[in-house]
């Protein structure tokens, strides 16, 4: 692999590293947790426990040994806590999960604001090399000129702040 390769390769491995470093223990139970609950076991499980619990309730209809007779109000209770419980872990682990993805976000912005730049500086030393070599015609290349300028991240930000989102054009650029 190419070095610049490999410490790309690494620098995102950092990140990710440091991510679940700097993971609370509550956030790593509840990552370990919805990786159980997401495991398609559990829902064979949670099947089986339905239809058990239904199955149960139906047999001993009648008898001492009914706990929850149809329309098993216990067993609507006990769904619809674990799913508040399970929408709470699903909204837990994803503001982790989105912490690491608007941390990427960042570290991609900054490298395509400092490509572009150096894509400028490389468009300007060209233009610099073909004003100065005696072998290449002068001429005036506005659309050269226009790319050696950097773009300005604050000019940037405040275009994609004028842009009407609903239709996706962009007033302000």
């Amino acid at each position: 692999m190419a070095p610049h390769v490999e410490q790309s390769v690494r620098a995102v491995e950092q990140v990710h590293a440091e991510h679940h470093d700097s993971a609370t223990l509550a956030d790593r139970f509840l990552e370990r947790l919805k990786a159980r609950l997401s495991h398609p076991a559990f829902a064979v499980l949670l099947t089986l426990v339905v239809s058990g619990w239904a199955i149960a309730g139906l047999a001993f209809r009648g008898t001492a040994g009914a706990w929850d007779l149809p329309p098993f109000p216990y067993l609507q209770l006990a769904l619809s806590l674990l799913a508040v419980y399970i929408a709470i872990l699903i909204l837990a682990t994803q503001r982790r999960a989105d912490q690491l993805a608007s941390h990427r976000e960042q570290l991609i912005l900054q490298s395509a604001f400092a490509n572009e730049q150096k894509a400028a500086k490389i468009i300007e030393l060209l233009e610099e090399l073909r004003r100065d070599s005696p072998q290449v015609r002068d001429r005036v290349d506005i659309e050269a000129e226009q790319m050696t300028e950097r773009p300005d991240p604050g000019v940037v930000s405040e275009a994609l702040r004028d842009s009407d989102p609903a239709s996706g054009e962009k007033t302000g650029l």
